[in-house]
């Protein structure tokens, strides 16, 4: 993995440090209703003001499309923020005569400067120069923390980045580690788990994977598809046809590759798809035509299992059934809990990733346990599938400019 510099290798004492961090955290009725993402940069932001910094935090809430949103507005988020950090947090607002210089030259020792939500400007989102410039010009050392907005070549995470000198914030860094020790540099043997409803999502995550690890688990609603093209008759279950083609070349290239794709040899149908539906667990063969698959049976769960134990790196995008509702979460509570805990005793690494997957985790408890659990969503499944992220590039690059 190519190096990067973090807080440890610059001198923050009296300068302003420019900060891209996530807080697009939900908000029902004016209310937070999950601080994870504050709670996650408040180690960041302290370590700077320690250091005599003064952070400029640089975020974004939703997708405004280059325009003010007054329900997009970071203002709401000042006081959260300031309790997160112990420090006062002063929010610059706009239209108030003031520019965000004007603010930033403002700022006190202790104090954090928090910008209004950057996508309200059309350059963000098309890294104009300009824009990026101006950003730049608010700070002497730019800090990106953000490493589920690394994927988009936007002003806040690669324009600013080639204009100051830039280090990686502490939860980009554990991020970055973790991610290196899980797929760059693993310990072997190395099993995957790729859930999702469409095998059409995951074709480039999968492509990548067979090169890199040693199993591949197929669950959810892909793993029919698989299923199909093996002749199995999946019933009315979601199923993309149309790709049982694709299935089977990419079985044949992953055993060209030393890579096992891991089907399930039993599964949980019902006939409807409900909570508490009426269900039974049949053979991969004995699926009602009538009925739909919506988990993987004990058996696979059991085989699974048994390849976690076997296994040194555990690398988890996606869940192993309709895991938002029950009784269908049975198998990846199951799956995901046997891997937290050799991820707590030491036994293997085991790093998840992904919307659906950071749901299915917390929902199951297991979340805690694993070594790391990314929230980047979009981020996280680029870099499973070997794409090249703008913002940590731009991190590596500006390494060797400003050496």
């Amino acid at each position: 993995m190519t190096t990067f510099r973090t807080l440890d290798d610059i001198d923050l004492a009296g300068k302003r440090v420019l900060v891209r961090i996530d807080i697009n955290v939900p908000i029902h009725d004016g209310r937070i209703t999950d601080d994870t993402r504050i709670r996650a940069v408040a180690t960041t932001v302290t370590e700077i003001l320690k250091k005599g910094g003064k952070p400029i935090l640089v975020a974004h809430r939703g997708r405004p499309n280059g325009r003010p949103d007054p329900a997009l507005s970071l203002g709401l988020l000042r006081l959260p923020l300031s309790q997160a950090f112990s420090a006062p947090v002063t929010f610059a607002e706009t239209g108030a005569h003031r520019t965000a210089g004007d603010w930033a030259d403002a700022m006190e020792p202790g104090e954090v400067l928090l910008l209004e939500n950057i996508r309200f400007y059309p350059g963000e989102e098309t890294n104009a120069p300009n824009f990026a410039q101006a950003l730049a010009n608010l700070a002497s050392v730019y800090v990106n923390d953000a490493f589920s907005v690394s994927h988009r070549a936007h002003a806040s995470t690669v324009g600013v980045a080639r204009l100051l000198p830039a280090v990686a914030g502490r939860q980009m860094e554990a991020e970055l580690i973790a991610l290196d020790k899980a797929l760059s540099r693993p310990e072997r043997p190395v099993v995957a788990v790729i859930g999702g409803a469409k095998v059409s999502t995951k074709l480039d995550l999968i492509g990548n994977l067979m090169r890199k690890v040693d199993q591949i688990v197929i669950g959810g609603g892909m793993a029919n598809t698989f299923l199909a093209a093996q002749g199995h008759d999946v019933g009315q279950s979601l199923c993309e046809h149309d790709l049982v083609d694709t299935a089977r070349d990419i079985i044949r290239k992953s055993a060209a590759a030393n890579c096992t794709i891991v089907l399930p040899s039993d599964v949980v149908v019902a006939e409807e798809f409900a909570a508490n539906a009426a269900h039974q667990t049949v053979s991969v063969d004995a699926c009602p035509f009538e009925a739909m698959i919506l988990d993987a049976g004990p058996r696979t769960v059991a085989d699974i299992i048994r390849r976690f134990k076997a296994a040194r790196t555990i690398v988890w995008n996606g869940p192993l059934g309709a895991f938002e509702i029950r009784p269908f979460d049975a198998a990846t509570n199951a799956a995901a809990t046997a891997a937290a805990e050799l991820a707590a005793s030491g036994r293997a690494l085991a790093v998840a990733g992904g919307g659906d997957t950071v749901a299915a985790l917390n929902a199951s408890g297991a979340a805690d346990k694993f070594t790391y659990v990314s929230t980047a969503g979009g981020a996280f499944l680029e870099w499973l599938e070997g794409k090249t992220l703008p913002g940590i590039a731009a991190l590596q690059s500006n390494e060797e400019e400003f050496a």
